[in-house]
């Protein structure tokens, strides 16, 4: 992960700033912790400028305003911790933890409102329902957004394989990917390699490759053909999965109303087949 000096100087190689935005700038570079959670006044305050420029300096770095930005310093932020540490910023954050953490997650999803490329999101809609194959991948707790999607878009008739296996059947997998096939990683906070690798021998082999996640230019994104930014804070050492469950559903119910009539037929073929080995209780 490379550092927020280095993140935010990139962004501004070459972007012709004036001495205000300058200033903006150097705050974000140096003081990553405090801009992260800070609101545009008060980043506008420390840097001796008045809200305005700190949008406009959002603006200028190719963010829709300043909380698009701040979720990516603050993602960035995270992402640099380790679980204890990350534990650490959120701890004595209320004083009661289960309605903090609905609270938040609420939040989630009306920052995920403000701040999701919807465009990207049909895109994916579109890989997903137009590809021959689909494989999803994920690590630890972010299998359950991937498990909701792979299991939903079968419901549909797609073909969708859940790539829950590493290693070596993870690799059998991978060889049967090619041009007209589609994977989906899932990822937030720290990157497994074998997430990134993954990816990677998929775009390689022609297939295109879709990730959901937290940071819009890491090692996972720059191999992707359509990423989704997801807010993921959570309050305590874990992300909250909740806005990318939401996100997940966005999917779904484009590919959805793609599919029309195509995904009504294998629904409806699909609960003919629960009826007769007597799944449900009903």
């Amino acid at each position: 992960m490379e550092s927020a000096e280095t993140w935010v100087r990139d962004r501004t190689d070459g972007a012709v700033l004036g001495p205000k935005s300058e200033r903006v700038v150097h705050l974000l570079a140096t003081q990553a912790e405090f801009t992260s959670f800070a609101s545009a006044s008060a980043v506008a305050g420390r840097a001796g400028v008045d809200a305005a420029t700190v949008v406009r300096t959002a603006r200028a770095l190719g963010f829709s305003g300043w909380p698009d930005l701040r979720l990516e310093l603050r993602n960035r932020y995270l992402s640099s911790l380790r679980a204890n540490e990350v534990l650490n910023e959120h701890e004595g954050a209320a004083s009661d933890p289960i309605l903090h953490a609905l609270r938040s997650d609420v939040d989630n999803v009306t920052l995920a409102i403000r701040t999701i490329d919807v465009a990207q999101v049909r895109a994916i809609a579109a890989a997903i329902a137009g590809a021959r194959r689909t494989v999803v991948i994920a690590s630890g707790s972010f299998l359950g957004p991937a498990h909701h999607l792979v299991h939903s878009a079968g419901f549909m008739g797609l073909d969708v394989e859940f790539g829950i296996r590493g290693g070596t059947t993870l690799v059998n997998t991978l060889t049967r990917l090619g041009p007209g096939d589609c994977l989906v990683a899932i990822n937030f906070w720290r990157l497994p390699r074998e997430i990134r690798d993954a990816t990677e021998i998929a775009g390689v082999a022609g297939a295109t490759t879709c990730v959901l996640t937290d940071l819009r230019r890491s090692a996972l994104t720059e191999l992707a053909d359509h990423v989704v930014t997801v807010p993921c804070e959570g309050t305590s050492h874990f992300p909250s999965l909740t806005a990318s469950m939401a996100v997940v559903h966005a999917i779904l119910a484009e590919i959805t109303r793609t599919l029309g009539d195509q995904a009504r037929d294998a629904m409806r073929a699909t609960e003919d087949l629960w009826q007769r080995m007597n799944l449900m209780c009903d």
